[in-house]
C-alpha cells in the first residue's frame, strides 16, 4: 500500500494531473462560448409568439362579435389529458396560481397544466422514492413507524415544491427587472423627449435593454403588443404592474395610466420616477452592504483563522520539533 500511495504523490504524477487539469480548464474557457446559447433571442422569439397570440385572439373576438361563435383549439397532450381527466384544473386553479405564473414568466394553458400535473404527482413520487429508501438501503436507525411517518413528511413536502420553484423564479426575475428598471426608465425618459410615442418608446427601449434584463425586454415588449391590440390602454399598463409585481413598476404605471387620463407631462413623470427607482436601487444596495460583515463573521472564523493561525505558529513550531 505504501508504495503505491508514494507512487500516487510523486511529483511526476502530481505535475501530470496538474497538466491535464489546466488543458481541461482551457478546452472549456475556450468552448464555453460556442455552447452558450443566445437567451435573448429566444425570449424575444416567444414574446413574438405571445404577440402572434394576442393578435389570434383580437380576431377571435371579432369573429365572436360578428357571429357569435367562439373558436378554441387546445393541445391534446398527455399532461392535458390528465389533468382533464382528475379534474385538477377545477379542484386546484385559482387566480392566484395564474398571476404567480405570470410573474415567473410562464404565460397560457400549458404552464398551469403543467404546474397542477406536477403538483398532484410530486407528493406520490417523493413518498414513493423515500419509503422505498428507508425500508431497502438505508433506514438510519428508525422504527417502521418512522419511516412512513417521513414518507408522508416527504409527501407533504413534494405537494409544495412546485409552488416553491415557482416563488425562486419569481424572485429571480424581480430581481432582474428591479436591477434594469431605472435605466429602462432613462431610456424611455429619451425616447419620450425626441418625440417618440409611448408605443414606440417601449419597443425601442425593449429592445436596448435586453443586453441587460432578458425579462425586462420581454415585459416591455408584450406592453407594446397589447398597447396595439387592447382598446383600452389602461389595461395594458395595469397587466404590465401586475406581471412585474414590483413597486416602483406600478408607480411608473400609474403614472403612465394619470398622464394618459389627464394629459400631463409624461416626461416630467418619468423623471421623478427613475429618480425614485435608481435611490432604490440604491437602498437596496447599501442595505445588502450593510448586512454582509455579520454574514462573513462565521466563514472568517470557520476558513480564514485556522490558516492564519498555521501560517504564523507554523515556522514556531517546525523549529522548536528542530
Amino acid at each position: 500500500m505504501s508504495p503505491l500511495i508514494d507512487s500516487l504523490f510523486s511529483i511526476e504524477n502530481i505535475v501530470t494531473m496538474l497538466m491535464a487539469l489546466a488543458a481541461f480548464a482551457t478546452v472549456l474557457t475556450l468552448a464555453a462560448p460556442m455552447l452558450s446559447t443566445d437567451k435573448l433571442s429566444t425570449r424575444m422569439k416567444s414574446v413574438s409568439s405571445e404577440r402572434e397570440a394576442l393578435r389570434r385572439a383580437h380576431r377571435e373576438q371579432l369573429e365572436r362579435e360578428r357571429d357569435g361563435k367562439r373558436l378554441r383549439q387546445d393541445p391534446k397532450t398527455f399532461i392535458k389529458n390528465f389533468v382533464d381527466k382528475l379534474n385538477l384544473m377545477e379542484l386546484m386553479e385559482s387566480d392566484a396560481i395564474r398571476g404567480k405564473l405570470k410573474k415567473a414568466g410562464f404565460r397560457g394553458l400549458a404552464p398551469v397544466y403543467s404546474f397542477m400535473f406536477f403538483r398532484f404527482f410530486m407528493p406520490i413520487i417523493l413518498f414513493v422514492v423515500t419509503i422505498l429508501y428507508l425500508f431497502f438501503a438505508n433506514a438510519f436507525g428508525l422504527e417502521p413507524l418512522a419511516r412512513v411517518a417521513a414518507s408522508f413528511g416527504a409527501a407533504f413536502i413534494g405537494f409544495y415544491l412546485p409552488n416553491v420553484f415557482v416563488e425562486n423564479m419569481i424572485a429571480r426575475r424581480q430581481e432582474s427587472i428591479k436591477k434594469a428598471f431605472p435605466d429602462a426608465l432613462d431610456l424611455l425618459l429619451i425616447c419620450v423627449e425626441s418625440g417618440m410615442s409611448v408605443e414606440a418608446a417601449f419597443h425601442k427601449v425593449a429592445g436596448e435593454i435586453g443586453t441587460q434584463s432578458v425579462e425586462l425586454a420581454e415585459e416591455l415588449s408584450l406592453t407594446t403588443a397589447e398597447l396595439s391590440y387592447i382598446q383600452d390602454r389602461r389595461l395594458a399598463y395595469e397587466n404590465l404592474a401586475t406581471r412585474t409585481g414590483l413597486d416602483g413598476v406600478k408607480a411608473v404605471t400609474m403614472s403612465l395610466i394619470q398622464a394618459e387620463r389627464y394629459g400631463t407631462p409624461l416626461g416630467t413623470a418619468l423623471r421623478v420616477m427613475a429618480q425614485e427607482n435608481r435611490d432604490m436601487r440604491m437602498a437596496a444596495a447599501e442595505k445588502k452592504a450593510a448586512g454582509l460583515p455579520p454574514k462573513l463573521t462565521v466563514p472568517m472564523i470557520t476558513f480564514f483563522l485556522p490558516v492564519l493561525f498555521f501560517v504564523i505558529l507554523g515556522p514556531a513550531v517546525i523549529k522548536f520539533y528542530q
